[in-house]
């Protein structure tokens, strides 16, 4: 069984930053197959797309309201896929998850989470101003 285990997170002043780790285990292909998402939740609101990573060559792909301050990376000998957050804003604050799906993704369908297969059961990220 798939199983992905989100880390990181915590409570950090605005303009900071923070690395969020998603270890994955159980999986049957090579990391490097597999397609990482990153999505957040606030309370009250909807799940949303946060960052992607595809299969080798693992391009990366972000939400307008991170791009330039996030940066999404994997390291397939360790099947984790990181995100790394700078200059963290009120606005940050969530719960973030990481999912997966072995199947190559459009780009287009990188953001929609039903596209995923499996996942974490996610890391609380507080931005305090």
């Amino acid at each position: 069984q798939v199983q992905l285990v989100e880390s990181g997170g915590g409570l950090v002043q605005a303009g900071g930053s923070l690395r969020l780790s998603c270890a994955a285990s159980g999986r049957r292909r090579p990391s490097s197959s597999y397609v990482m998402g990153w999505f957040r939740q606030a309370p009250g609101k909807e799940r949303e797309f946060v960052a992607a990573i595809t299969g080798t060559p693992g391009m990366p792909y972000y939400a307008d309201s991170v791009k330039g301050r996030f940066t999404i990376s994997r390291d397939n000998t360790k099947n984790t896929v990181y995100l790394q957050m700078n200059s963290l804003k009120d606005g940050d604050t969530a719960n973030y998850y990481c999912a997966d799906t072995v199947r190559p993704l459009l780009v287009a369908d990188l953001s929609k989470l039903l596209k995923y297969d499996y996942w974490g059961q996610g890391t609380q990220v507080t931005v305090s101003s």
